[in-house]
């Protein structure tokens, strides 16, 4: 199991903490992934990182479909990945459509199709076997709408990506899981339960037999993220977990549309889900925060003194995962992982 490491996205102020990355490349950790949501964009921090950088992967954890064509991530991709020595990994997802809608103003869409048809078009970029021509129903190139000049022209990509430059996929719910496992090169689900892979398992083998050609789990990058908060006392390491889980589950989406509390509720929280959804959309965050469940926290993440971590990276291991993203707040629990992981 290698170790990867998230950045995250900014708060008020956008910044990365390039020491921090700096020692786990020092210490083996594989890949550095970014993010984005309505602030600082993955991209540019990345680039910032990988400057900063010589060895490790640096990954797009995500960058959000709505905010670009396919020909834009695709130029995005191949442009750092040739600045930075071939170490791209494109991680690419839909959000939802709270932000697709509300803030790049586009339609959320038909999310099964629209993402196959984006991954199609960013591979026969990367592949430069021809002009690039796409016929589907979400994308045309070149474009014929009503509006068209008529003057589009099919272009193949000056600068020459590597035709196999690996594409990651964001996804949590059944369908989209097994979309990556069939198109993708890498999933990176959030909130994932090592004790309830039974749950993606299925989807990520319909994916791989429509995939053919002997895909598998060996072949496939399940590359979870999971916060880390090392310390003595395990609660107190929960309850810095917390606030996370009940914005995600109970503010990262509308009622009736939020892909985080469904999972919750996938996993048996049915009852704990609905308080915190019912009190965040009330403005009662501190209520949502206490209706998170222990258990809930101690499955998606790992919390306290390092014997404790070790013995519950055991279910991480069983559950096949080949990159561990973490989570990590500060310099000594990246070291920490490192020890016990690699």
């Amino acid at each position: 199991m290698k170790l990867g490491l998230t950045t995250g996205y900014s708060g008020a102020t956008a910044s990365v903490n390039i020491p921090l990355v700096q020692e786990a490349e020092r210490l083996g950790y594989d890949i550095v992934w970014t993010a984005e949501a309505y602030g600082s964009d993955a991209v540019v921090p990345l680039a910032w990182l990988g400057a900063h950088t010589a060895r490790i992967r640096l990954g797009t954890g995500i960058m959000q479909m709505a905010g670009r064509t396919p020909a834009n991530t695709a130029m995005t991709a191949m442009t750092l990945d040739h600045l930075s020595g071939g170490r791209m990994v494109l991680g690419i997802g839909a959000s939802g459509p709270q932000v697709v809608e509300g803030w790049h103003g586009v339609a959320y869409g038909k999310l099964i199709g629209k993402t196959r048809e984006y991954v199609s078009i960013l591979r026969k970029i990367f592949a430069r076997e021809g002009p690039l021509t796409h016929e589907g129903n979400h994308y045309t190139i070149p474009y014929q709408g009503e509006d068209a000049t008529g003057l589009g022209k099919p272009l193949k990509s000056i600068v020459h990506g590597r035709a196999d430059l690996p594409i990651y996929i964001a996804a949590i719910g059944p369908m989209n899981v097994a979309l990556a496992a069939e198109v993708a090169d890498g999933l990176i689900p959030v909130f994932f339960s090592p004790e309830r892979f039974s749950l993606i398992d299925e989807s990520l083998q319909e994916g791989f037999r429509k995939a053919g050609g002997g895909k598998n789990l060996d072949t496939f990058d399940l590359a979870p993220v999971v916060a880390v908060v090392l310390g003595d006392d395990v609660q107190a390491c929960r309850d810095q977990i917390k606030p996370n889980l009940a914005l995600y589950i109970g503010g990262m989406g509308a009622r009736g549309r939020n892909f985080y509390y469904t999972l919750a509720r996938r996993y048996g929280y049915e009852e704990a889900a609905e308080k915190i959804q019912d009190a965040y959309l009330a403005g009662q965050k501190g209520e949502a925060i206490a209706a998170v469940p222990d258990a809930l926290v101690d499955e998606v993440s790992l919390c306290g003194p390092k014997e404790r971590i070790a013995d519950r990276l055991s279910l991480w291991r069983e559950a096949r995962i080949q990159t561990l993203t973490v989570g990590a707040p500060d310099v000594d629990t990246v070291r920490t992982m490192a020890e016990l992981v690699l």
